[in-house]
């Protein structure tokens, strides 16, 4: 059960970020507008859209997992804060405090590791074969 348990959590965590990141590149201009008028410079949208895909393709695969969990982790906690702590709105801060569980999510991600099913828990062995860690 631990080593689905991984595998899935990877999935659902990391296909958010996936997701995000490809609707960001399919709605440039109204995500860059959006970002500005919240403060944001626009210039950070392709950074945003790299990070969200690579790093959620990087947790979906479980490479290099403890570090894209702590990059998003870091990103999530920061969104939070810019785009949704509004105490006087209700909606905004139940957003606010999905991001903090899912920055919570990714901290255990980054603390526990990949698991068994993925690319981190592999290496390439004395004939060039890949072999389980």
């Amino acid at each position: 059960m631990k080593n689905g348990a991984y595998l899935t959590g990877r999935i659902l965590l990391g296909q958010m970020f996936l997701l995000a990141g490809i609707n960001k590149m399919a709605a440039f201009g109204g995500t860059q507008a959006y970002m500005e008028s919240m403060g944001v410079p626009g210039m950070l949208l392709i950074p945003v859209i790299l990070l969200e895909v690579a790093g959620g393709l990087a947790v979906i695969l479980g490479w290099q997992t403890r570090w894209a969990s702590l990059a998003l982790a870091g990103f999530t906690l920061i969104a939070a804060f810019i785009f949704h702590y509004d105490p006087a709105n209700q909606m905004q801060m139940i957003l606010f405090t999905k991001n903090l569980s899912i920055t919570g999510g990714l901290i255990l991600l980054a603390g526990a590791g990949a698991g068994v099913w993925s690319l981190d828990n592999r290496r390439v062995g004395q004939h060039g074969q890949i072999a389980s860690v």
